[in-house]
């Protein structure tokens, strides 16, 4: 089932997630809803605040990058991250523009870490910790800032932020068109 994708300015964006357990309802079937609303929305990546849920799980898929879209050689990935802690982040600083699902037509240069370690459960809760680079550590590092309540325009420039600020508060007031369902925090 293609679920609502919460908009910029709904509350659950700016909660730090919860830790999730093996009993969390329904598990198996709202991780697959997940799947199928990031897909329909055309995203590599969906946290599960962005659907509502402020619990510590999101999910990744870079495998359908194109090489081109791609400044890596890193593969792809396509996992399931529960209950992630970041261990590590290390390189030096690089500049990417993302985008993000929940605040559409909007995006902007972010400056983040090319390496990663991340400690997670997958979808059946064994425990991994791994090193991720690239884009693979950027898509993680976004969806990673949602279950701690960040979003990628509070990384932006000063003059960016300023020049968005409209656009935003459109956004929040649900006055924009998408191509797929979302919750805003005023219908129009």
């Amino acid at each position: 089932m293609i679920l609502p994708i919460y908009a910029y300015g709904q509350p659950v964006l700016k909660k730090v997630a919860e830790p999730i357990t093996p009993d969390y309802p329904a598990l198996a079937e709202f991780i697959a809803n997940m799947w199928e609303t990031m897909y329909a929305a055309d995203g590599v990546g969906l946290a599960a605040p962005q659907v509502g849920e402020a619990v510590r799980l999101f999910v990744v898929d870079t495998v359908q990058l194109e090489k081109k879209d791609r400044e890596d050689q890193e593969p792809g990935i396509k996992k399931v991250f529960i209950n992630a802690q970041m261990v590590e982040e290390s390189g030096e600083l690089w500049t990417y523009e993302e985008g993000c699902l929940s605040i559409p037509r909007i995006s902007g240069d972010v400056e983040r870490m090319p390496t990663i370690r991340l400690r997670y459960q997958d979808e059946n809760f064994e425990q991994f910790e791994e090193t991720f680079t690239g884009v693979n550590a950027r898509v993680i590092q976004h969806e990673y800032d949602h279950i701690q309540g960040v979003l990628f325009t509070e990384h932006l420039k000063p003059l960016k932020k300023r020049l968005i600020r409209r656009k935003l508060e459109n956004i929040r007031l649900g006055n924009i068109e998408t191509d797929y369902k979302m919750r805003f925090v005023k219908a129009r």
